[in-house]
């Protein structure tokens, strides 16, 4: 069979920008389920369907990869924590509304345990506090022009514990249970 008869293989458009996505969604996932702590490239880069090189040769280092993909998800939740602020409004039955947002964010089971592996992984690396409070800083900007500064900081701790109990214990997410907490958060006089 002469060159011209073989059949030929589809070339496929360099898409650098797409491989570093792909790599960057891969190690979310694998983030999610083993933890920060037993991501690798190769768990990456088999993931993402990648020869192993291509995880070093856009991250150069396990922890450029790893702040790289929380640095992502962190972008995600910023965007996120946007379509909350729009679905508070202004305020109006804010118990009912936080709890129905934290509600849906905890049915995506990955995406809040990359959240606290971020938690996790900060207070081991400084260098990741940034990240690990981009979700504490924004949600408490978004909550502060509706109850003030000290109930938002309150309500977005008590969220972070809902949360976490949830993740780690399995039980079902009990909303009266959150509304309830909110609303004394929200409603107590400032300063007591």
């Amino acid at each position: 069979m002469s060159a011209a008869d073989r059949p030929r293989r589809a070339v496929r458009p360099r898409d650098p920008e797409g491989r570093r996505r792909a790599i960057l969604a891969a190690a979310l996932e694998v983030i999610a389920e083993v933890g920060v702590g037993r991501t690798t490239h190769r768990a990456v880069a088999g993931r993402a369907g990648v020869p192993l090189g291509a995880t070093t040769y856009y991250f150069p280092s396990l922890a450029d990869l790893v702040a790289a993909a929380l640095a992502q998800a962190h972008a995600d939740l910023d965007v996120e924590l946007g379509t909350w602020a729009a679905h508070l409004g202004d305020g109006t039955d804010l118990p009912a509304r936080l709890t129905r947002l934290l509600c849906g964010y905890l049915a995506d089971r990955g995406r809040a345990l990359t959240e606290f592996e971020s938690y996790l992984a900060a207070a081991r690396d400084p260098e990741l506090r940034g990240l690990a409070m981009a979700w504490v800083d924004t949600l408490r900007q978004v909550l502060t022009p509706l109850v003030g500064d000290e109930a938002a900081r309150s309500v977005v701790a008590l969220l972070d514990g809902v949360a976490l109990q949830h993740l780690a214990t399995g039980d079902p997410f009990d909303t009266a249970l959150v509304e309830a907490a909110v609303t004394a958060l929200t409603t107590r006089p400032p300063g007591r």
